[in-house]
Order: structure tokens, then C-alpha cells, then sequence
């Protein structure tokens, strides 16, 4: 259903920043810089790109694209035919300037500071690179809120990471539709991911680019106290949202919240903030892509590197020296995205369990949570694209990750220690008895006071000496006394001792805390008056059997009915587990049946066990069963105790005991208790055989775990090879392009070359260097006896019409001097011809043959026979009037003499 109402859009021209020196990083700071990312299908998606990009645009692109290492780069000269912008091939330092479009050259990584552009050697020429993801991520750090992300037509998943980048920083991303791109690998990796903000056909990015850039200024001034309509416009947004979503937003930092928005506005070409809160109340798609814009979900493995060594290397082995063998580490991520810091967590464990050896039975649960549903939907799935190798060794890569046709998938091993789900850190109850907690990148978005609440409830949650991780612009602010840094500049803390602090811890709704001795009971269910609800209480109290439900250790979590028969507190400090609390009579059994049905699987009963109570002894059966169904409860255990009648013959016995008759029967029961004897101690030598089995079975389970990874090492080594290929597919495609495309401008030169030379009506006739016909025009086919077929053929072997014997050897003179001949040669048939031979020089200076031409000259050599026979005839009439001059002037040199 679409919105009734429409945002009025007005457009305006992009208000630019007076220009500075270019060595400031000042002066770039206005400068919209676009990062461009594609491969396979590239250049056709670039041109259409830049062709809709106006030459005065004020913005500067930057193009990062798979490229052959191996060639030449062209890609700038097949760009520049589509725009009026000046394309630049990457130099090492080029400053970025406006309206140029900038292209990354072969074989090298590009990032950006201050803005300028800088080279850098790769760190393999082939196989997995990601030139895009670093160049992205880069820009995404040097120009923050004011950075563009654009991703085109391309096979993978390059460019993904990056883009994360660029959304923590407040950035904007785009993406290419992918039905309209050739390759659709990269567009739709982007979209999944959830990173997209505007996804639109190739043609109209640049225009929606403008469009945004029209809306949302280029430097903030600083943050002064929100006007009152703004203020007002705010809170109503966020009541849309609370009620839309279920969450309130009203303790997110206020001008955060507002930046947000004004992002959202400037995506929608809304001017005004009242305007765009009308948007929201009529538009519920729009809340959820709120929503999503202020949870901002950007994380990545490993996140700032050096913090996640000081875990590995002093942080988690204190921690876990300082515990006791068999104890579990818990831990709590809040906030956790799609998983990826929860996980880091938990391959950092298991790396440092690996080198403490020493250290037995020491097991890490981690619980991660967030607000985003759909975010802790994909983190349970523990599926990520393969450019996460760039955020980790390949030693993790190849033991925390198995490799599949969606991607990386993390292993079983790290995925059982991670329990996800769905919480929010203001309303709901927090974990408790903590070793670890993680709180990054959260705070810095909540309000100051939300900070001061949540602070106290991290050192509740926390026991002592439990470690506190927060994010490089987050500190524990004035709660000094709670917290003791470890690694200050890391924002890594320990917690201190309980202080006393004057005011109260305030608990988010629907908190209990914990038993004593770290068991945590289940919260009450809430109370209901309802006949039925009365009617099933009263049958669980007083008609049902009695039970408890245990964890793996034996530690009581929920009582159902009265178990004082069976259960009683033991005496000291109080304690929880139910094989202290079990009476006499019952922890031999008990532990016996419990073991056996944790490992087994299988519900396990005892009978006829003799509970000494208070009164006696009573007969019970033990129902053992481990819990698979509902999921809350799987891997717990019940207990149920039900009271049974004494065996016949047992009470018969102790009567007769008691009244001293019958002594035969004393006798046969006190045979019996040793044959009862007998069989626990042949089962526990059976018990002892199965463990041996057991561990038998283990030792050749391990034994198929190893054959399992060599296979595995197999199916990695093919999977790099694969990597290999697909990316010497994708440099096969851009080269491919490339060559279409020159191709395609060759064909065109060709057919302007012999519509020239046809033009001209001067026949042309090109030699190689051993006098073979390479080429030749129309013209020169009526001189020369030519046809298609004679190329390649030697100029001695065609019939000419020209009596020219010597063409041979002037070509020949001409390939030795360099230099060039002329003359007029006549042909049979009375055309003459000025013969003109050259060399034939190739762009890079090499002589690669001769270039003859035939200019027809026979009206010329008609013409000048026709003034030769004239001009003989002049001459002829001026001999003879020169000898009659003469005669008449000897004549009148003798009058002269006789007078």
C-alpha cells in the first residue's frame, strides 16, 4: 500500500566549501569523495554510471575494480569516451580533486588519508584479494559521516566489509539493482547483509547520489541544544517507534538520534523533520528501516586487533588461572549484531585452552544478545562471506571455519559455546555470576544517563575479578571504585570488590536475582486466579509425584512438590546440589543413575531404594531422565521420586526380627543383602568395563576426527583453488571486456581509415617488411592486379600496369636509408603516375614495412606534353624572327658605314 503522502522535493545546487591548499586535510573535508566498487560486468555498469554523472557535479569517483596484474591497464581511456570529466589513472600520492574520476591501476591496493590517494604493493598477486573492502574501509575512516560506498555489477563478495565500514561511520551506501547487473554476486552480497540503503538501476545512482548530497550537509556545525519544534518532532518519532517496535529509543543520545533521522530525510529528499514524522505515521516500512538505522549493526571479527591480543595473550589466562578446574567461564555479549564478536570470544578461548594444558575441564558459555531479531537470526546460522579472511589468520580460517558454497561457516565446536538470543539491555533482566562480559560500541549511542544506570548493573552481574570489555571511545566514567582498569587505552576492566555506593542498583523490569552458590532459580510464573490454573496447582501439590530439574552438576534450578522425604539441606554453608541435599539411602544410587542417564540419554529407573527419613525408612523409585524438549530446558535433568509399598517379605522380616520368631527367614534376607552386595560390586566392574569401552570408542573417534581434517585440509586446498580460479575468472572478464571494447574503437578506426583513404582517390598500397602485401585500397586495384587473396602474397608475383621494373629495389632502398622515393612511372595504357614510397612507422617508432601510393598524374603529364609541343613551336617563330632581325640589322649597319 503506498503512502498517501508525498514529501515535496526541492531541489537545490550542491553549496561547495571555498577551496584550500591541497596539503591541509581541511581542504578535502568538503570534498564528496564516491567509492566505486565492481568486477566482472564492470565496465559496462561504469559507463552507463558515468555517462549519467554531470560534468560539474562537484564530486570526485573513485573506481576499484578486479584487474589482470599481469596487463596493462586501459580501463581509464575506454571510461573517458563516456564522460566529460577528466579520468586519471592512480598515481602513488595523487590528491583527489573535483570532477575527476579516478581509476585503480593494475596489480596494486589503494587507500586514502586526508585525501589523498595512496599505492600499495599486494600482499598476493592472485587468489583472494579484496581491493575493494580496503579501499572502502579506508574512505570509510577518512572521510566518516561524509563517505559514499557504491557497489556495482560483480562475481563474490568483495566490497561487503567495507561498506560495514561506511555505515558505523554514519556514511551512505548504494547498490546496483541486481536484475539490472550482469553479474549479480556483489550487489545481492551487499543487499543480504542489510548494508544497503538506496538500491536503484546503474542509471540513476549518480542522480540519487546528488540528491542526497542536496539534503545533507557536508560539515555539521557543532552540536547545540535541538530547537523545541525539533525537540517535539524527536519524541514524537520516538513514540512511533515504541509503539511500532516495542522499544523505546527515548535514552538514545538525542542529536545521535537526530543525525539519524536527518540521514533518513536526506535518502527520501525530505526537507523538513515534521514533514518525515507525517512519512513514519503513514509509512510502517519506514519504522522498521529506522529502527534498523539506529540499532546500527556493524561488527566484524577480530574488531580492533590489538585489544583481542592482550585477551589472547594476559587478559584470558589470569582470568582462567584464576578459576577452579571443572568450572564454567560465562560470559555476555550484549549488543552482539550478527555474532561475529560473540564468536571471536570464543575462538580467542579456545586458542588460549589450547596452550594451558594444564588446566582441566575448564568450559566457556557465552551468551549473546541484541535488540535485532533478524540480526541474531543470522548469527545462529554462523554463516559469513568469505572476505572475512582479511579480518583473521589462516590458521583460524582453516580450524573455526568450514568453507561451503554460502560461504564460511563456523565449525560446531565454536558454535555450541554461543547461546544466542533476543534481549533488550534496557527492559530486560541481565545475566548474572559472570566472568566476562563485552559491552562494545554500545554505549557511546545511549544517553549519559543511561550510562550512570547501566555501569552498576555490569559490576551486579560480574563476580569478582570478572573482566569488562568496552569499546575505544567508551570508558566506566566516575565508577572508578567499581572498576580497575587492566588495559586503560584498550578499555579492558576488572571488576573490584562490592563498594559502597550511597545510591540503589536499578534493576530493568523483571529482574530476580541469583540463588546462593551461583544457582539461578527460574522466574515464578505470574499468578492466575482461574479455576483451572487453582485446580492444577492443587493436583501438583498434593496428587503428583515430587521433583526437581537439575543442570549437568547437579545443582537444583526448580522444585516441584515436597521433597523434604527425599532431599534436606546440608549442614554448613548453604548448598544447592542435589547429591549434598539427598538423603541416606539415595546419593549412592542417585549418583549411579545420574551419570548414567547424562550419558546415555535415556530415562533411567532405580527401585526400591530405602530412604532413611525421620520417621524411618521409606521405599522410593527414581525416575532419571535427561531433557531434550522444550528447547529452554534441553540438556537439564529431572528427578521424580515416587513412594512405594515395602516388599512383602522385607517387612515379614523385620517383624520377625523385632519379635525374635523365626530366625530361618532372618537368615534367607540377611543372604539375600549379601547377594544384593554381590551385584553392586559386579556392577561396578561392568561400570568400569564400559568407561574402558568408552574411552576406546574415543580414541577411535579421535582417530576419525583426524582422518576428518586431513580430509578437510583436502577440501580447503580445493577451495582455494577454486578462490584462485573464480578470481582469475573475474580478471578474465574485465580483460575480456576490455578487449570488446577495443575491439569494437579498432573496427571503428579501421572503417574510418578506408572511407579516408577511399575518399582521397589516391591508390595506397601497404608493404611489410618483406615486400608482402599487407593491405590495400580500391585505387590501387586498378593499377596493380589485386584481390582480397592477395594478402600476404610477395608485390613480384602480382601483374601490374605499370612499367616500373625497378619498385622492388626503391622499396627495398627506402627499408635501408629510412628515408623515401619519388618519381612519375607511366603505365602501359598512357596513365602516368608519381610513385611515392615511405616508410611505415608504428606508434612506437619501429619500421614495420613500406607505404606506397600512386597519385595519377596523366591530365598533368598531358598537360605539360601540350605546352612542351607549344613551347617548341614558340621557339621554332623566334629562331626565325631572330635571324630576320638580324639580317635587317647587318643591312642597316652597311648603310651606316657607306654614308
Amino acid at each position: 500500500m503506498k503512502p498517501k503522502f508525498k514529501p515535496k522535493l526541492r531541489p537545490k545546487k550542491i553549496a561547495h566549501a571555498p577551496r584550500r591548499t591541497a596539503t591541509t586535510p581541511s581542504a578535502s573535508a568538503a570534498l564528496p569523495i564516491v567509492g566505486i566498487g565492481t568486477s566482472a560486468g564492470g565496465l559496462e555498469a561504469l559507463e552507463h554510471f558515468l555517462s549519467h554523472v554531470p560534468k560539474n557535479s562537484g564530486l570526485a569517483f573513485v573506481i576499484v575494480q578486479h584487474l589482470d596484474p599481469t596487463r596493462k591497464g586501459i580501463m581509464p581511456e575506454l571510461l573517458q569516451r563516456n564522460t566529460g570529466m577528466r579520468v586519471i589513472q592512480v598515481k602513488d600520492r595523487t590528491f583527489v580533486q573535483r570532477n575527476c574520476v579516478y581509476v585503480i591501476p593494475p596489480n596494486k591496493d589503494m587507500s586514502i588519508l586526508h585525501g589523498v590517494l595512496h599505492l600499495l604493493e599486494p600482499a598476493s598477486p592472485r587468489g583472494l584479494r579484496l581491493p575493494i573492502d580496503f579501499f572502502l574501509r579506508s574512505l570509510a575512516q577518512d572521510r566518516q559521516e561524509h563517505s559514499i560506498g557504491v557497489i556495482l555489477s560483480g562475481m563474490g563478495s568483495d566490497g561487503t566489509l567495507g561498506l560495514r565500514a561506511i555505515k558505523e561511520k554514519g556514511g551512505v551506501v548504494l547498490v546496483q539493482d541486481p536484475a539490472t547487473a550482469k553479474f549479480d554476486g556483489m550487489p545481492r552480497s551487499a543487499i543480504d547483509s542489510g548494508l544497503a540503503d538506496i538500491v536503484a538501476p546503474v542509471d540513476d545512482l549518480p542522480g540519487r547520489i546528488i540528491a542526497f548530497l542536496q539534503r545533507t550537509p557536508l560539515r555539521h556545525p557543532p552540536e547545540p541544544a535541538l530547537e523545541a519544534k525539533t525537540q517535539s518532532a524527536l519524541d514524537k518519532a520516538t513514540i512511533l517507534l515504541r509503539t511500532h517496535t516495542g522499544h523505546d529509543f527515548s535514552l538514545y543520545k538525542k542529536n545521535t538520534f537526530y543525525r539519524r533521522i536527518e540521514r533518513r530525510m536526506g535518502i527520501h529528499q525530505i526537507t523538513k523533520i515534521a514533514d518525515y514524522v507525517r512519512y513514519l505515521q503513514e509509512n510502517s516500512q519506514e519504522l522498521d528501516l529506522l529502527f534498523k538505522e539506529l540499532l546500527i549493526g556493524v561488527t566484524s571479527f577480530f574488531r580492533d586487533p590489538a585489544c583481542w591480543e592482550a585477551l589472547r595473550k594476559k587478559i584470558l589466562p589470569a582470568l582462567i588461572a584464576s578459576r577452579p578446574d571443572g568450572h564454567v567461564l560465562r560470559a555476555w555479549v550484549p549488543s552482539c549484531s550478527t555474532g561475529e564478536e560473540a564468536y571471536s570470544l570464543a575462538m580467542v578461548f579456545k586458542e588460549v585452552m589450547a596452550k594451558l594444558k594444564s588446566r582441566k575441564g575448564i568450559t566457556l558459555q557465552i551468551f549473546a544478545t541484541d535488540l535485532d531479531k533478524d540480526a541474531i537470526d543470522k548469527a545462529r546460522q554462523g554463516v559469513y562471506p568469505k572476505n572475512i579472511s582479511a579480518d583473521m589468520s589462516p590458521h583460524q580460517m582453516s580450524r573455526f571455519f568450514i568453507k561451503d558454497e554460502h560461504g564460511c561457516r563456523v565449525t560446531g565446536e565454536i558454535r555450541k559455546l554461543v547461546t544466542f538470543a533476543t534481549q533488550s539491555l534496557i527492559l530486560d533482566p541481565p545475566f548474572t555470576k559472570l566472568d566476562f562480559l563485552s559491552c562494545r560500541n554500545l554505549l557511546i549511542y545511549l544517553a549519559p544517563e543511561m550510562q550512570k544506570k547501566l555501569m552498576p548493573l555490569f559490576h551486579y552481574s560480574l563476580t569478582p575479578g570478572g573482566v569488562l570489555f568496552l569499546g575505544s571511545a567508551e570508558t566506566v566514567g566516575t565508577f572508578t571504585d567499581l572498576f580497575t582498569p587492566l588495559k586503560n587505552e584498550l578499555r579492558i576492566f576488572q571488576r573490584t570488590p562490592s563498594a559502597l555506593r550511597p545510591e540503589p542498583i536499578d534493576f530493568p523490569s523483571a529482574f530476580a536475582p541469583p540463588l546462593p552458590n551461583g544457582t539461578e532459580l527460574q522466574p515464578a510464573p505470574k499468578s492466575n486466579l482461574s479455576l483451572q490454573a487453582l485446580a492444577d496447582q492443587l493436583v501438583l501439590d498434593n496428587y503428583a509425584a515430587p521433583a526437581v530439574v537439575v543442570n549437568d552438576k547437579g545443582n537444583i534450578l526448580y522444585v516441584s512438590g515436597h521433597t523434604g522425604k527425599y532431599l534436606e539441606p546440608a549442614a554448613g554453608k548453604a548448598n544447592w546440589n542435589i547429591f549434598a541435599m539427598a538423603r541416606e539411602g539415595l546419593r549412592y544410587e542417585l549418583g549411579n543413575a545420574f551419570y548414567k542417564a547424562l550419558d546415555q540419554q535415556i530415562p533411567v529407573v532405580v527401585r526400591g531404594l530405602k530412604v532413611g527419613t525421620d520417621g524411618g525408612k521409606q521405599h522410593v523409585d527414581i525416575t532419571i531422565q535427561r531433557l531434550e524438549h522444550p528447547e529452554p530446558l534441553r540438556g537439564l535433568v529431572m528427578i521424580v521420586f515416587t513412594d512405594v509399598a515395602a516388599p512383602l517379605e522385607t517387612t515379614v522380616a523385620s517383624s520377625s526380627a523385632k519379635t525374635g520368631k523365626n530366625p530361618a527367614r532372618h537368615l534367607r534376607q540377611q543372604e539375600l543383602e549379601r547377594k544384593l552386595q554381590q551385584a553392586r560390586l559386579a556392577a561396578q566392574a561392568i561400570r568400569e568395563e564400559m568407561q574402558t569401552s568408552q574411552e576406546e570408542l574415543r580414541s577411535t573417534n579421535e582417530e576419525q576426527q583426524s582422518t576428518n581434517e586431513e580430509l578437510q585440509s583436502t577440501n580447503e586446498e580445493l577451495t582455494t583453488s577454486k578462490e584462485e580460479m573464480q578470481s582469475l575468472n573475474e580478471e578474465l572478464q574485465t580483460v575480456n571486456a576490455e578487449l570488446q571494447s577495443k575491439v569494437d574503437e579498432l573496427s571503428r578506426a579501421n572503417n574510418d581509415m578506408k572511407n579516408l583513404l577511399n575518399s582521397t582517390d589516391i591508390a595506397t598500397l601497404f608493404l611489410d617488411k618483406n615486400l608482402n602485401v599487407r593491405r590495400f585500397t580500391t585505387q590501387a586495384t586498378k593499377i596493380i592486379k589485386l584481390i582480397p587473396g592477395d594478402i600476404g602474397r610477395p608485390i613480384t608475383d602480382l601483374a601490374s600496369d605499370l612499367l616500373y621494373p625497378e619498385l622492388t629495389a626503391d622499396a627495398n632502398e627506402v627499408l635501408r636509408k629510412l628515408g623515401f622515393a619519388e618519381k612519375p612511372v607511366n603505365a602501359r595504357d598512357g596513365r602516368w603516375f608519381t610513385v611515392r614510397i615511405m616508410p611505415y612507422r608504428t606508434l612506437d617508432d619501429r619500421i614495420d614495412g613500406v607505404v606506397i601510393t600512386f597519385a595519377d598524374i596523366t591530365v598533368a603529364k598531358t598537360l605539360e606534353v601540350k605546352l612542351r609541343s607549344q613551347h617548341a613551336v614558340l621557339e621554332k617563330h623566334g629562331a626565325k624572327n631572330s635571324v630576320a632581325h638580324t639580317k635587317v640589322s647587318n643591312q642597316k649597319a652597311r648603310r651606316s658605314r657607306k654614308l
